[in-house]
């Protein structure tokens, strides 16, 4: 194994995104030789990571088409990690100038929205790296090699983008690669905190970094409601941490607790609290002599940066302004290993008068009325749009038997 990652080495002297004879031979070294290897030690690795060996993914990647700067070979868990673009995993990133190759804890750029992937910010991968370390801190303990910072040298954006992912890394240097015994058990030791990521993303009701659980699963609800259709790779990403759901009792303890902590806030202020949220759009009506304020509550195990509103809510909020109140109570946590789901603690945050401005609302779905007209009763129907020249013409098809066909 030493032998093949020094020869990737030495061929990153030669990188250009044209498919020369020394990109092809890099290509084989990391689609192939080096993968190839890894999968020989399968077992060992699926035990490391605490999965199934058919649970093991392995792969390596030099770019399709043009040759990418920095090619990699990562080792992970298929479905925590579908793909190089989701999840955490462990990787082989080869630094451009052929001297050093790093081996990385690190995760994938993108996140699913819903509708499709979008890029992390670098803001947003720095702080899923903050809450990962903590997580590993006393397995990091025993080592003395270990690298939060790694710097690949690249040229290219994409090639740069691996270095704020990184969690942790063992660095190599071209001139004094280990032996592949040595190689071997630091993959597996690597593999082991990535296990301990893993366990923990499935305990977390939130990771920094990512979009808040009640905006992702609106997104996502919005997605299903409109038919748009999901890659298998997303709807395996959705499944993983990567793509947490509250359940039902989980949103209802959240919901709770917040509506606790904020009482508690107003009663101490001198105000006189009325839950009235099985009854009108705001959660809390507070009178204080001839005070009067209409609370909408919203509860986050995220930090609160983003919370989801109704088109109800908004428009009575409105109405009620300057007599309104906003409270986010976020940072809540939620214990998941009793029976049922605690939420405690809390930080509050009110926004009083609450005015609701058009640039801080984000659309996440819409509802179009279409042009479908009256039908025949018991006729199945479809809606064709036409075009014709500059015009769009909008025509009902009618078929009282059969599907309607073209």
């Amino acid at each position: 194994m030493d032998d093949l990652l020094g020869s990737v080495l030495d061929l990153q002297g030669a990188w250009t995104a044209s498919n020369t004879d020394e990109m092809r031979r890099r290509g084989v070294h990391i689609r192939q030789d080096l993968p190839v290897f890894l999968k020989g030690h399968s077992a060992a690795l699926a035990a490391a990571l605490g999965v199934g060996v058919e649970g093991l993914g392995v792969e390596g990647r030099d770019g399709t088409g043009l040759k990418t700067e920095i090619p990699w070979v990562r080792v992970c868990a298929r479905e925590q990690s579908p793909s190089a673009t989701t999840g955490w995993y462990v990787v082989y990133l080869f630094s451009a100038a052929g001297d050093r190759v790093y081996l990385s804890l690190n995760q994938g750029t993108t996140v699913w929205t819903g509708g499709d992937f979008k890029a992390r910010k670098v803001q947003d991968l720095r702080a899923r790296v903050g809450w990962a370390l903590p997580q590993i801190a006393e397995q990091m303990a025993k080592r003395g090699d270990l690298h939060q910072a790694i710097s690949l040298g690249a040229r290219t954006p994409l090639g740069r983008g691996y270095e704020p992912g990184n969690v942790v890394a063992i660095e190599y240097s071209r001139e004094a690669l280990p032996s592949q015994q040595a190689l071997i058990m630091d993959l597996l030791y690597m593999l082991s905190l990535l296990r301990t990521v893993y366990a923990a993303e499935l305990l977390a009701p939130h990771i920094p970094g990512d979009p808040t659980p009640e905006v992702r699963e609106a997104e996502q609800n919005a997605a299903v409601v409109a038919g748009r259709r999901s890659s298998r790779r997303a709807t395996r990403s959705t499944r993983s941490g990567q793509g947490f759901r509250l359940t039902a009792a989980e949103r209802r303890a959240i919901e709770r607790r917040s509506v606790h902590v904020a009482t508690v806030c107003f009663e101490a202020q001198g105000w006189s609290v009325k839950d009235v949220g099985d009854r009108e759009s705001f959660d809390l009506l507070l009178s204080r002599g001839e005070e009067r304020l209409r609370a909408e509550i919203k509860g986050t195990t995220s930090a609160g940066h983003d919370v989801i509103l109704t088109r109800a809510e908004v428009e009575k909020q409105r109405r009620y302004y300057p007599d309104n109140a906003l409270v986010v109570v976020h940072s809540i946590v939620l214990d998941r290993t009793a029976e049922e789901p605690v939420a405690s603690g809390g930080v509050l945050h009110c926004t009083s008068p609450w005015g609701i401005a058009d640039e801080d609302l984000t659309v996440i779905s819409y509802a179009y009325r279409t042009a479908v007209g009256n039908h025949v009763p018991g006729a199945q129907s479809a809606i064709a749009v036409l075009a014709s020249g500059s015009r769009r013409v909008e025509q009902d098809l009618i078929a009282n038997q059969g599907d309607v066909s073209e």
